[in-house]
C-alpha cells in the first residue's frame, strides 16, 4: 500500500506556466481535496464505508482563486511582466492557496506518451493545444484548510456542480482508516497527495529571514516572498535562502527504520506495544534516522533505546512511503538473543515488548479482528469489553446473594454471547502497513531465518 505511484509525475514540465494552466482546464483533471490533512471522502447509500473522493475541475474551481493560476504577477489576475521573469518566479503562484500538480496516469498503450517540455516553452502556447496532447488523466490537489468557507458554504458548492448525487455525501475523514478500504491505485495517488499538501500547508513561512513562503512549479518548490521582483526589500537583509544552492525549500521525505527482531531459535519474534497504541496492539519498533547513521547502525540503536535489545545481522527487506506526514519506512529484520532481558524504561517509548511465537502470531493473523488498524474501532471495542466484564462481575456479585435472572435477562445474555466477535489475545497491523507485511511473511516462512548462535550472522533466505 501506498507504494508503486502509477503516475508520470512529469517533472520536467512543472516549470511551464503554459502546461499547468492547460492541464488544469482539461475536462479529464481529477482532485483530491484535503482538509488539514483530512481526505475528502464520498459516501453512497450502498456503502457505509467511504471512499477518496476524485472531483473534477469545474467541481473545485470556487476554492482555486483568480486565474492564472501560476505565473501569477503582483496583482489577483495578473501574470509575471516581461522582463521580471527568473528563477524565482517560474510557473509562481502566490495567490491563493498552493495547487500541487500530482502527475499523469497515461492512457496510452505505446509505451510513455511523455510530453516533451519544448512544447511548452512558448509564450504563445493555448490552453486548447495543451489538452489536445494529453493522453490519459491529470491529478491535481489542494488543502482547503486555510479558505475563509465554512462546511455548509462548501457542500452547497458541491451540490451546485454535481459533485455529488441524491443520497451522496462528502464529508472529511479520518486518513489512517482509509487504509482498509483503498484500492493499490488510490492508495498510491492518496500517499503522494497527501505529503505534498501537507508540505505545503505545514511551511508557510521562509526558514531563513521568516517572510512569507510561495508555490512555485506546480506545489513541489517553496520560495520565500523576498525574492519576489516587486518585494520592498529596503531596509532589511538580503534573504539567504536566495543565494547558493540552497534557494529554495524542496518536498521533504523523512527516513524511519522499522524492524523485526527474529530470535537466535527462528522461532520467535520481538514486537512492542507503543503508549500511542490501542491495548493489546503490538507492531514492530521503529525509529527515524539520525544524522550521520546508516540504516543498519539505527536499527541496532532503535532495538537498543526502546526494548534494550542489542541485534545483529540486520537485513533489508522492503520499503513502504507513508503520508503521515512524509515518510519513507525502511523494513529490516535483524537476529537477537530471546534469552536476554526486554526493557522498555531507557527512552520509555513502549508500554511494553515481549517475544511471541511463530504459532501466536498464526493464530492472530487467522482471526478477523486480529490485524483491525482503525483505532477508534478497536478502542471502542475494548471500551465495550471492559463493560461486559464489569457486567459479569455484577452478575456473579448478585449470584452470590441468590439472585436469580429472569427469563428475559437469560435470553438477552444468550443473544450478547451468540453475537459476540471472537477477540484475538492481541492485534498486529494489517499487511497494508510494512509492519504488518514483515510479521507476515516471517509467520508464514516467506522468509527463512535457521537457527543459529547467538551473534552468528547468516543472512536472510528468501523462499
Amino acid at each position: 500500500m501506498f507504494g508503486g505511484s502509477p503516475l508520470n509525475r512529469l517533472s520536467w514540465l512543472r516549470s511551464s506556466p503554459a502546461f499547468l494552466n492547460g492541464i488544469i482546464a482539461s475536462p479529464k483533471s481529477r482532485w483530491i481535496l484535503f482538509n488539514a490533512g483530512q481526505p475528502l471522502l464520498l459516501t453512497k447509500p450502498d456503502s457505509p464505508n467511504g471512499s477518496l473522493a476524485f472531483l473534477s475541475t469545474p467541481q473545485v474551481r470556487p476554492f482555486l482563486g483568480e486565474e492564472p493560476f501560476f505565473n501569477q504577477g503582483q496583482t489577483a489576475g495578473s501574470v509575471v511582466p516581461t522582463g521580471q521573469e527568473s528563477h524565482f518566479t517560474e510557473a509562481v503562484r502566490h495567490n491563493g492557496q498552493p495547487i500541487v500538480f500530482l502527475g499523469l496516469h497515461e492512457s496510452t498503450t505505446n509505451g510513455h506518451g511523455a510530453l516533451p517540455s519544448s512544447d511548452f516553452s512558448s509564450k504563445s502556447t493555448d490552453a486548447e493545444s495543451v489538452i489536445a496532447k494529453i493522453d490519459g488523466t491529470p491529478y491535481f490537489s489542494m488543502d482547503v484548510a486555510d479558505l475563509d468557507v465554512n462546511e455548509e458554504e462548501m457542500n452547497k458548492s458541491f451540490k451546485e456542480t454535481g459533485a455529488i448525487k441524491d443520497g451522496e455525501k462528502l464529508g472529511w475523514g479520518d486518513p489512517r482508516a482509509l487504509m482498509t478500504t483503498m484500492s493499490s491505485f488510490d492508495g498510491a495517488v492518496y500517499a503522494e497527495a497527501r505529503s505534498m499538501t501537507d508540505w505545503n500547508w505545514r511551511n508557510k513561512f521562509c526558514p531563513g529571514c521568516g517572510s512569507k513562503q510561495y508555490s512555485l512549479w506546480g506545489g513541489w518548490k517553496l520560495a520565500c516572498s523576498s525574492l519576489l521582483p516587486w518585494a520592498d526589500n529596503s531596509n532589511r537583509k538580503p534573504c539567504p535562502s536566495g543565494k547558493g544552492l540552497h534557494n529554495y525549500a524542496h518536498p521533504r521525505t523523512d527516513c524511519v527504520v522499522i524492524m523485526c527482531a527474529v530470535d537466535q531459535t527462528g522461532e520467535k519474534i520481538l514486537l512492542g506495544r507503543s503508549r500511542k497504541f490501542p491495548m493489546k496492539f503490538y507492531s514492530a519498533l521503529a525509529g527515524f534516522i539520525e544524522p550521520g547513521e546508516t540504516f543498519e547502525a539505527a536499527v541496532r540503536r532503535e532495538m537498543w533505546e526502546e526494548a534494550g535489545v542489542s541485534v545483529w545481522d540486520v537485513t533489508y527487506h522492503s520499503g513502504q512511503p507513508w503520508p503521515y506526514p512524509a515518510n519513507l519506512m525502511c523494513g529490516f529484520y535483524c537476529r537477537a538473543d530471546s534469552g536476554k532481558q526486554v526493557r522498555v524504561d531507557l527512552d520509555n517509548e513502549l508500554v511494553d515488548a515481549r517475544w511471541y511465537t511463530r504459532e501466536e502470531i498464526r493464530g492472530v493473523l487467522g482471526m478477523r479482528e486480529g490485524t483491525r488498524l482503525d483505532y477508534r474501532r478497536i478502542t471502542e471495542m475494548e471500551r465495550r469489553e471492559m463493560e461486559g466484564k464489569k457486567e459479569e462481575m455484577e452478575r456473579r456479585r448478585r449470584r452470590r446473594r441468590g439472585y436469580r435472572m429472569s427469563a428475559k435477562e437469560k435470553e438477552k445474555e444468550k443473544e450478547a454471547t451468540t453475537n459476540a466477535v471472537e477477540e484475538p489475545p492481541f492485534r498486529v497491523p494489517p499487511t497494508t502497513a510494512i509492519a504488518g507485511v514483515l510479521i507476515r511473511d516471517w509467520a508464514e516462512e516467506r522468509v527463512k531465518f535457521p537457527p543459529v548462535e547467538v551473534g552468528q550472522s547468516v543472512g536472510v533466505a528468501n523462499l
